[in-house]
């Protein structure tokens, strides 16, 4: 079975706290008639610190959606190989070993992907399967995974490597004033991951399982309004409460292999803001600090969307506390509302 090797992850040099952004958004916002409100869910959201891909004086202007593009192009290749590198290394393999490139990202957009530029630069066969993905938001760290685990199963005897690149500071819109989107200028942060998901291995998560959920109806309430000045962020304050409607499919995916969703060793969640772990924890029946991981990529990088699963298995890695043969899930949750689901047994 396929083996997801331990995740590299780099997150920007310049950095942000939680002090400095409510101080900005003071600043900026000063007759702002919702500010006070504003300021306790940012407060609330537990980030302390995040990490950008520029400095603040240079994210808070907006010179335009071609300029960010280029900037998100740039940055990318600067900070992807390292990631990669590392990655490959925790994997005890080389970058022609690897059969499939799965890249994944929602603040940014070239066309080749950038999966083309690493096979050209970084060492990869030119026959490397590319699949791009661009559209699940947040839940896309999850879905790598899980193409990655379909791609080796229908494919004996190969590699994938996912790639999340998520520069989410490169969508802040100094318009958009709405209480969402302050809330989300104080949430969201900038990181590169990368992983490994091997044919077979006898270190990391065994990957059993895998499926998909979509909460009905509810396309738009994660999404982006695309205008002439990039990506405009829309969040509905519905999203929280979803994890009522997901929990069920966590236990149906768990119950697939046999397995009791509420009485597993390990959970590693997408940290969309504190409500969804606390609401999962609530409707799962599972201790709150079973998503210690989770909480802790939320307090120090906010949440870095599609990378957030991956740096929160990172720190499960460090913890040297899961026995091998531990079950554990590993859930990304993003637009559509979409969430994918994976199941898989600890190696050591």
């Amino acid at each position: 079975m396929p083996v997801l090797c331990c995740p590299a992850v780099d997150v920007p040099e310049h950095v942000i706290t939680l002090e400095e952004t409510l101080e900005l958004a003071e600043r900026i916002h000063a007759e702002h008639d919702e500010l006070p409100l504003a300021l306790k869910l940012i407060t609330n959201t537990g980030v302390q610190t995040r990490h950008l891909v520029q400095p603040i004086e240079t994210t808070l202007r907006h010179p335009g959606f071609e300029e960010r593009n280029q900037v998100y192009e740039r940055e990318a290749k600067a900070r992807i190989p390292a990631v990669v590198e590392r990655a490959l290394r925790q994997a005890d393999l080389t970058a022609d070993q690897i059969d499939a490139l799965i890249y994944v990202s929602c603040t940014g957009f070239t066309m080749p992907s950038l999966t083309a530029w690493m096979i050209n630069n970084l060492g990869f066969r030119s026959d490397t399967r590319q699949l791009p993905i661009a559209q699940l938001g947040c839940a896309a760290g999850g879905a790598a995974i899980n193409r990655a685990h379909d791609f080796c199963v229908a494919h004996p005897g190969s590699n994938a490597l996912i790639v999340a690149c998520e520069f989410c500071s490169l969508c802040y819109q100094p318009d958009d004033i709405t209480v969402g989107n302050l809330l989300c200028n104080g949430l969201f942060g900038d990181a590169v991951a990368a992983a490994v998901v091997r044919s077979e291995g006898d270190r990391g998560v065994l990957l059993e399982r895998n499926g998909s959920r979509l909460v009905p109806n509810t396309e738009d309430w994660i999404a982006y309004a695309v205008k002439a000045t990039g990506f405009h962020f829309l969040l509905d304050r519905r999203v929280p409460g979803t994890m009522e409607q997901l929990a069920p499919s966590l236990r149906e995916v768990a119950a697939e292999q046999g397995w009791n969703a509420e009485a597993l060793d390990f959970y590693v969640i997408h940290a969309g803001g504190p409500r969804i772990l606390d609401d999962l924890s609530r409707f799962l029946k599972v201790a709150p600090d079973m998503f210690a991981c989770s909480r802790a990529t939320l307090t120090q990088h906010g949440n870095i969307a599609s990378a957030v699963v991956l740096d929160a298995l990172r720190r499960l890695y460090g913890t040297e506390s899961v026995p091998v043969g531990a079950r554990g899930l590993i859930a990304g949750f993003g637009p559509g509302i979409t969430a994918e689901i994976t199941l898989g047994t600890w190696l050591g």
